[in-house]
């Protein structure tokens, strides 16, 4: 199995909206319409919040990605914010995208619990890191992820967060030798059922 890595293109957002919706399983508590659309607004969400790209590519297929932000250096192009507003106004246009869009609405409140309760200000993050199911275990997450370590010795950064959660394979970070900072419990309501999550910040010092 070869394995390239190259910037994100345009043309990979298709594949990784798939890669997304089913590595965040989407399909679970909402349609498959709304499912495709959810994915959507956070694969263009974190394409606002990017100055560092690798798309893992294998055999003409693209089966990851990885995206890590130097805030200081960080500008969105228009092009980028307005697929972004696009892809939520897709969202709120059915009564079901608008309640599933709640879900997501507590998700980045408690991100931004967590990025303050921590009480620190860090020089990047890692905004995003997905690899298609067929694929893990092969290595793939860890060559991206030292794509991305290297990326941050050659801007001189010395340490970058992430949140994640309980329905990710978190262990990877830890294994990749980040440290948990902090951690937040909550109960959401899926169409009558209760669904407990954890949410973690996780650092990494370079």
């Amino acid at each position: 199995m070869k394995i390239k890595l190259r910037e994100y293109q345009k043309q990979d957002f298709k594949a990784l909206e798939t890669i997304i919706r089913e590595t965040w399983h989407y399909d679970d508590f909402s349609s498959p319409k709304i499912a495709v659309k959810l994915a959507r607004v956070f694969l263009s969400s974190c394409l606002t919040n990017y100055t560092f790209s690798r798309v893992a590519v294998v055999d003409g297929n693209v089966v990851g990605i990885i995206l890590a932000n130097n805030i200081s250096k960080h500008k969105c192009p228009l092009s980028n914010r307005l697929l972004q507003i696009k892809s939520i106004l897709s969202l709120y246009s059915s009564k079901e995208g608008r309640n599933v869009s709640k879900i997501f609405g507590n998700v980045n409140g408690i991100d931004k619990q967590l990025l303050n309760e921590n009480n620190k200000i860090y020089p990047a993050e890692l905004a995003l890191f997905a690899v298609s199911s067929s694929c893990r275990g092969k290595g793939i997450g860890k060559i991206l992820f030292q794509s991305t370590l290297d990326y941050m010795k050659q801007e001189k950064l010395k340490e970058f967060y992430l949140f994640t959660d309980t329905s990710c394979n978190y262990g990877f970070y830890e294994h990749q030798g980040m440290k948990r900072r902090l951690e937040k419990e909550h109960i959401f309501n899926i169409k009558g059922q209760q669904a407990v999550m954890k949410f973690f910040i996780y650092d990494y010092q370079c």
